[in-house]
């Protein structure tokens, strides 16, 4: 989710800087945006704010009272692939970037992007937005805390929570391997890439080639680690989920893998076999996905000791998760590129303001989640008030801030 979701810089497709716009070059940069990745990009953020507006009502959460077990179903399927499906999207263009940037400029660009917005995050927006959390269970006379004494207290004492922002730093550390790999091993990435190309004409090999890659970089860390646990080096606002550290990276560098080679005639190219394919790629996921509902209703069900359920369970589970992570990035990114010649106008507008979008909507979520927080409406009500209102204050708050040069240059 990059800012950089352009033409060497991410998804979008555009050769040079994405925040900027008006004039000849802006004419000129859009039609060079390859749109349809474009709208991946898009579909995954609003898949965020969806994720994020409605976990507050799950059953297995700790928030509001008022909860619907379909968002429980909602925040399961979110969960099981859409942040892995982000980093392949994002690692899509770094190889033509690199190629046409070098290593040195493009690292340097990505910290700005990247890094820059992390440090903006941990710093402002992500106690601005968890604030309310402290003020639900500090009760107004009992803490002497205001907001710059909890701000205070977040980054000296703690917790420090990054947020959504952790994305960020993840993002820019598999930039810089991505540096690292083109620099010392060209002939590598090369032969990574021309490799993955000669899956244009073979959808099925692809196909079974990722669930096997998935598999590969996401059980052995299963089950090691299980699915609670994160690694939080110092404290520090740096966390990553420990089972799933390969896995972002496996998709990360299929991505680069894949745009080794041009996009527009590579596998995700107009009219590829595996877009043609994606109403398999859909039944394929839909299979994984009932298996894990399964294997969850036989945790709950089934498994006597609830919190070590047995290997033959986490093994299930584990294969499940990563099947079902890769046959969905399958089916987002083959269904968008088979209909990007179709009007998306929600899509289209959103895709200037998507990263900014994505950089603020944790604000909105939590003070919105607070400001409902004490009506007895019913979850689904709450959820789309949530949903709604963060949609269109993030967006707003974009667009504005896009005005600034020094920001839209950033976002």
């Amino acid at each position: 989710m990059s800012a950089e979701i352009q033409n060497g810089n991410g998804v979008n497709g555009s050769v040079d800087r994405p925040g900027e716009t008006g004039g000849r070059d802006s004419a000129a940069r859009a039609g060079k945006r390859i749109v349809v990745l474009d709208r991946a990009r898009t579909v995954i953020i609003l898949l965020v704010l969806l994720h994020h507006s409605v976990v507050n009502y799950t059953h297995f959460g700790t928030g509001d009272a008022m909860r619907w077990l379909g968002f429980d179903l909602v925040v399961l399927f979110n969960d099981s692939f859409f942040m892995a499906c982000m980093f392949l999207i994002s690692g899509l263009f770094v190889h033509a970037s690199l190629t046409r940037r070098g290593a040195l400029n493009y690292v340097r660009r990505r910290a700005w992007r990247l890094g820059i917005p992390f440090l903006v995050s941990i710093f402002v927006l992500m106690p601005i937005a968890y604030y309310p959390t402290f003020l639900r269970y500090h009760l107004p006379g009992t803490t002497d805390f205001n907001f710059l004494h909890f701000w205070w207290h977040t980054i000296t004492i703690g917790p420090w929570p990054s947020g959504p922002a952790w994305f960020l730093w993840v993002l820019l550390a598999l930039d810089i391997v991505a540096a690292a790999l083109v620099t010392m091993m060209p002939r590598l990435a090369k032969t990574s890439g021309l490799l993955i190309f000669t899956l244009r004409d073979r959808p099925w090999t692809a196909f079974a080639a990722f669930l096997a890659v998935s598999v590969a970089v996401y059980l052995p860390m299963h089950l090691a680690f299980g699915d609670t646990s994160w690694l939080e080096p110092g404290g520090y606002p740096l966390p990553i989920q420990t089972s799933r550290i390969l896995l972002y990276a496996g998709y990360f560098l299929t991505g680069f893998g894949i745009g080794v080679v041009s996009l527009r005639a590579g596998i995700l190219a107009e009219g590829s076999e595996i877009a043609k394919r994606w109403p398999a790629w859909i039944a394929f996921a839909s299979v994984f996905y009932g298996a894990i509902l399964l294997l969850v209703y036989a945790h709950h069900n089934w498994v006597a000791d609830f919190n070590s359920p047995p290997l033959w369970w986490r093994t299930s589970y584990g294969l499940a998760f990563a099947l079902f992570s890769a046959a969905m990035t399958f089916t987002v990114l083959a269904m968008c590129v088979r209909f990007g010649a179709s009007r998306a106008g929600l899509l289209d507008a959103m895709r200037p303001s998507a990263y900014g979008i994505f950089l603020t909507h944790y604000i909105f979520i939590i003070w919105l989640q607070y400001g409902v927080y004490g009506y007895s409406w019913p979850a689904v009500v709450k959820a789309a008030v949530v949903f709604a209102g963060t949609l269109t204050l993030s967006w707003g708050l974009t667009v504005l801030s896009r005005k600034i040069p020094f920001v839209a240059r950033m976002i």
